[in-house]
């Protein structure tokens, strides 16, 4: 077959609907409401009269906090993962895979759950709770400041 013995397909006539044709009646508008009248523009974020997303979490109580919370480390974990006389800092939790990278930006807390035997030294960018620096002391760990 050779192209100029291609035919083009004989397109159909559209089909005029209703009155002066194009669409019909109501021309795809509906039948009645705010919508079907000439004009009608409705904002975006008008819900129909409810109080709108932004309106409803105003209503919300309570604060949150922009700024991310400490890791929280327990001394069950820190029994598990460091040996005798190593030190504990936000580099060592990165080094042996315990937190990702955000631990250097949101820092560690250290919890007084658990046992702990070993003596620790306590890096100055670690926090720890009152309790947990005791059983540190305690054993004969060292807390750097």
């Amino acid at each position: 077959m050779q192209i100029h013995q291609l035919k083009v397909a004989k397109r159909k006539k559209t089909k005029l609907i209703g009155r002066g044709g194009k669409r019909g009646k109501t021309s795809g508008r509906g039948s009645k409401g705010q919508g079907s009248r000439t004009g009608s523009s409705i904002d975006p974020l008008f819900e129909g009269g409810r109080s709108s997303l932004v309106e409803r979490m105003k209503k919300l109580r309570g604060f949150k906090s922009p700024y991310a919370k400490p890791y929280t480390v327990t001394l069950e974990r820190l029994e598990r993962s460091f040996k005798d006389g190593e030190k504990v800092s936000r580099e060592a939790f990165v080094e042996k895979k315990l937190f990702g990278k955000l631990v250097r930006r949101r820092g560690v807390k250290i919890v007084a759950t658990g046992e702990l035997t070993k003596k620790l030294i306590l890096g100055g960018d670690v926090d720890a709770s009152v309790g947990a620096l005791e059983i540190i002391k305690k054993i004969g760990g060292t807390v750097e400041e």
